[in-house]
């Protein structure tokens, strides 16, 4: 009896994750893209919440000040990182995963001027996660995905919406808080790209 309630327990647990991570259309549709071989990305870091604070520089502010505390300039070269990471390390693991999961239908690239549409990728929460051994926590990442005219980006095709998207690293060794939440870029751009297929047959 206490094996099949685990077992409940275990796929309700995989059911509500996957619900979670389910991308759904807020405004619009896809179609627009049926046809087209090229897509501009963009990102946008401007606005978002960070784990329980009510800003990325709130929890920066407190991050900097810890680190800082156990060792002078410690934490100036944490937000160094972070900031790298914003810049680099998340987009080019997201654009990996999307490039490889568009299977060559769709072209994409940051300041791709032959685009007739731009994609913005906007972070709209990040759940660092930790891992310190024997307790770990995945990082998670909301994002919300706009799609607009690269000449006219008043112009909105359609919005999307995808929360909640899980970060680890096979095996335990994402120590990393960047390797952890890279890894939710990553696979919410692999399934930003089977939803994009999907939708424009």
């Amino acid at each position: 009896m206490k094996k099949l309630k685990l077992a409940f327990v275990l796929i309700a647990g995989f059911n509500l994750t996957a619900m979670a991570q389910k991308i759904r259309t807020e405004s619009g549709d896809l179609s627009f893209l049926k046809g087209e071989t090229e897509l501009n990305i963009k990102y946008d870091f401007s606005d978002f919440q960070v784990g329980g604070f009510s800003s990325e520089s709130e929890y920066k502010n407190k991050k900097i000040k810890e680190y800082n505390e156990k060792e002078a300039g410690r934490g100036d070269t944490w937000e160094k990182s972070w900031e790298r990471d914003k810049k680099e390390r998340f987009p080019n693991k997201f654009e990996e995963l999307f490039d490889k999961g568009l299977t060559g239908k769709i072209h994409i690239a940051q300041n791709n001027e032959k685009a007739k549409y731009t994609l913005i990728i906007k972070t709209t929460f990040i759940e660092p996660g930790f891992n310190i051994g024997v307790v770990r926590r995945n990082a998670a990442v909301a994002f919300e995905y706009i799609f607009v005219e690269s000449d006219n980006e008043s112009k909105v095709m359609a919005k999307l919406k995808q929360p909640d998207v899980p970060g680890s690293q096979f095996g335990g060794y994402d120590y990393d808080t960047g390797t952890r939440i890279s890894e939710s870029y990553a696979k919410a751009a692999k399934m930003l790209a089977a939803y994009i297929l999907k939708n424009i047959k």
